[in-house]
């Protein structure tokens, strides 16, 4: 997905989660398609800079030294990220990150009010939506998020915050607990301040965008791809 304005207010917030309803399609084969090369970089960037933290707690899976870092920039209504989270991130995951190869970085960069508020709900805590989640909450959530994206993000009913609250019930959400984490406004303004730094110091400008030992690379990656990206640098 291309960036075009992507600060969300409050108010854009609300409004969009109403009654949006968003076209998500992804070409067959995208990731297949390249599957046995390498991904070419989009340029350098400082990953020194980029792995300071940023305005939210960093939501990292895998060992803080681990030899390649990972950060990915991506937005929950995003079907190309979808696609590298159900297909590509587990087994990643599995073969680099649980083994402390990889150290894999999670930053919102939502392009609609409903993708933010998707993120909004993954950084709450569902039982106290005053209070952050855990990674362990987080990534449960976000994988639980890309598997029903189109449900959610574009139900029938064209309903979408219904179809929100109706989808984040399943992770301990009430209807209270809902309101009361999408009208967080300084939890708003961090997630704009993410999708910021990351346009202005990093390049960010489509999702998904990976950051890998100091290269940018953008676009889904399939298993096969990003493992010879990683293999190269190991």
């Amino acid at each position: 997905m291309q960036m075009n304005d992507i600060t969300i207010t409050r108010r854009a917030l609300f409004g969009g989660v109403a009654v949006a309803a968003l076209c998500l399609t992804l070409p067959l084969g995208a990731s297949q398609a390249f599957a046995q090369e390498i991904p070419e970089s989009q340029g350098d960037v400082d990953m020194a800079e980029a792995l300071k933290p940023g305005p939210l707690p960093e939501m990292a899976l895998g060992e803080e030294n681990a030899p390649v870092k990972i950060i990915e920039y991506m937005s929950m209504t995003c079907p190309h990220c979808a696609n590298f989270h159900n297909n590509t991130f587990e087994a990643i995951k599995t073969k680099y990150v649980d083994s402390g190869k990889v150290r894999f970085i999670i930053r919102e960069f939502p392009f609609d009010p409903v993708a933010t508020a998707a993120f909004m709900l993954a950084r709450c805590n569902p039982q106290n939506s005053q209070e952050l989640s855990t990674a362990a909450q987080y990534f449960p959530m976000i994988s639980m998020l890309f598997k029903q994206q189109r449900a959610w993000a574009a139900p029938a009913d064209g309903n979408v915050r219904n179809a929100l609250l109706q989808s984040v019930k399943l992770a301990g959400y009430s209807q209270q607990s809902f309101e009361a984490c999408l009208t967080n406004q300084k939890l708003l303004d961090e997630v704009n301040e993410v999708v910021k730094r990351g346009a202005d110091k990093f390049g960010v400008n489509s999702t998904p965008t990976f950051l890998i030992n100091g290269k940018k690379y953008s676009g889904d990656m399939s298993v096969e791809s990003m493992s010879k990206l990683i293999d190269s640098l190991l």
